[in-house]
């Protein structure tokens, strides 16, 4: 008897693999970056620095648009939850993942419109 898997996405909110701008701002640094993936209450992506977990940021997203001259502006603040070292062994780079702790009603739905109009992971 064959068993079939089935992959139960645990995530409260859907998320994309979606490279978009995003700049992240803390006191001791400004990096610009893009995303891996996003959804509406936070992001991944690769930095070339080592950034310690629960580092309180603030970030600006562009999210674009099909319109032309439509791109939004995302400015929320949030936390990273997770630092990764990446594998490259030319380069010092990490993968960090940061939860949106602080965003308005407003630009949770931007990205929530944006991430349902897109395929899925």
């Amino acid at each position: 008897m064959s068993h079939e898997k089935y992959k139960i996405e645990k995530r409260r909110y859907p998320r994309i693999k979606k490279n978009i701008s995003i700049k992240l701002q803390h006191e001791e640094f400004d990096i610009v970056t893009e995303t891996k993936d996003i959804s509406c209450i936070g992001a991944y992506c690769q930095v070339d620095r080592y950034i310690s977990p629960f580092t309180k940021i603030k970030a600006k997203i562009l999210l674009p648009s099909k319109i032309k001259n439509n791109t939004k502006y995302i400015d929320c603040a949030g936390v990273v939850v997770r630092t990764e070292k990446n594998d490259s062994p030319l380069e010092s780079q990490y993968n960090i993942a940061i939860y949106f702790n602080e965003i308005s009603k407003v630009d949770l739905s931007k990205i929530d419109r944006f991430v349902k109009s897109h395929p899925k992971l």
